[in-house]
């Protein structure tokens, strides 16, 4: 994800950011990972207090914006756990930057998903 908040990053990638943020529950998600640290699903969504399918949805999402990062994992017991954490971003949304991005959008992407 962007570190360096001076970078430019494609109009297509500033969209499915800002795209992946437009809802109230993936920030709660960023902010619990941020708070508690990275978890996995099961308990990340009894913290939130949403289903399981839904948190895997936008914990998707929020993957694929780059946003948060994942990683399979063995417990002691030998249960698959699928744990997540805040990758490291920095966004900084201009009219600039906006413009700069807008030159990039690729023909395919006319509208974002808001899923």
């Amino acid at each position: 994800m962007i570190e360096n908040p001076d970078a430019s990053i494609t109009g297509d990638q500033l969209l499915s950011i800002l795209a992946a943020l437009a809802n109230p529950q993936r920030l709660r998600i960023i902010a619990a990972l941020q708070s508690n640290g990275r978890n996995y699903v099961s308990q990340l969504a009894r913290e939130i207090g949403i289903s399981r399918p839904l948190l895997h949805l936008h914990l998707q999402r929020l993957e694929e914006a780059g946003l948060v990062i994942s990683q399979l994992e063995l417990s002691q017991d030998g249960k698959a756990l699928n744990y997540f954490e805040v990758a490291a971003f920095a966004l900084q949304v201009t009219p600039a930057s906006i413009a700069a991005g807008a030159k990039t959008l690729t023909a395919s992407v006319t509208k974002p998903d808001l899923r």
